[in-house]
This record gives C-alpha cells, structure tokens and sequence, in this order.
C-alpha cells in the first residue's frame, strides 16, 4: 500500500492489469497454467488480469495491491494498465472503510485452495476480499474476456466471515 498527496475527489477505482506485465516468467509460467485449467474446464484459455485498488480519500491517493515477495526487491517494474479503471464508488465512508480493512487481510497461503472456494487464494483474492468488507459490489468482471484467478476465493472468505463466525484467517 503506497500512498502520496494529490487529488481531491474521494473514490475507490479498480484497476485490471495483465497477468505478466513487464515479466516474461510470470507471463509465459501464467499462459501455461491458464491453458492447462482451461483444457480440465473444456473452455477456451482467456487472458489473465491482476486486481489492483486506487483509493482517494480526503485527497490522499493510496494504491492497494499483492505481489509474492520473492526475497529481496527486484528492479524497475513495467506495468501496462488494460482499459480505464472503473470508478467502484465515490463514497468517502466505503473507501475509508476500504482502507481501515487493509490490515486485517487474511495471510492464507498463495495459491492456497480454501475449502469450498474452487479457487486460489492470491492478490485478486484481496481486492475482492477488500470491495466484500467495505460494503461495495464485487461483482466486476475483468476486460475483454478475461478471468481473474483468486476472486471468488476472496469474496467466499469475505462472505463467510460476515456472516457466520468463520474467521478471516486460518
């Protein structure tokens, strides 16, 4: 979570990237996975997005999103955004409670199936746990016939903690 000075407005957008941006490892690695679910689903391979958050809130913006942090940093990365972000509310309460949820993201294993998600538990995981908690629809779909591994695992868990006692964190 990073956040700078600028901006007035108060919203919540969420950003759809390309899976493998700027990384051909993830890229090739992300390509092979996605054809090998899609052959088991017997459906056509799709292209993968990664989730990100831009919260602006009191003018402040703040950009929420996961990685796997695999030892120490890497260099420059190259990120190329697919389509506008789209504008999820513009209410300053959601995104505050956006935010004030951050710290209390369940730390499940990456790539982690949870039981009855059918799903991995990754970085869309936390911007559809995140949009779950503070109240905001999260049910976006990714551009251009995309699929975003690890949503409804995020909203699963979200859904679950609301309404029963199941704890956020295993």
């Amino acid at each position: 979570m990073t956040t700078s000075a600028r901006g007035t407005d108060d919203r919540v957008e969420l950003l759809w990237l390309p899976v493998g941006a700027g990384g051909h490892v993830v890229r090739r690695t992300s390509a092979w996975w996605e054809r090998a679910c899609a052959l088991v689903e017997r459906r056509r391979p799709g292209p993968l997005f990664h989730a990100a958050l831009e919260v602006h809130l009191d003018g402040v913006p703040c950009t929420v999103e996961m990685t796997p942090a695999w030892g120490h940093a890497s260099g420059v990365r190259g990120v190329v955004a697919t389509g506008p972000a789209v504008v999820v509310t513009r209410d300053a309460a959601a995104a505050a409670r956006l935010l004030h949820a951050v710290p209390a993201f369940p730390t499940f294993t990456w790539g982690r199936r949870l039981p009855g998600a059918h799903d991995m538990w990754n970085s869309n995981s936390l911007v559809a746990w995140l949009l779950v908690r503070a109240g905001l629809p999260a049910d976006q779909e990714p551009p251009a016939g995309g699929r975003a591994p690890g949503w409804r695992a995020g909203v699963l868990v979200a859904e679950r903690a609301a309404a029963t006692s199941w704890p956020d964190a295993a």
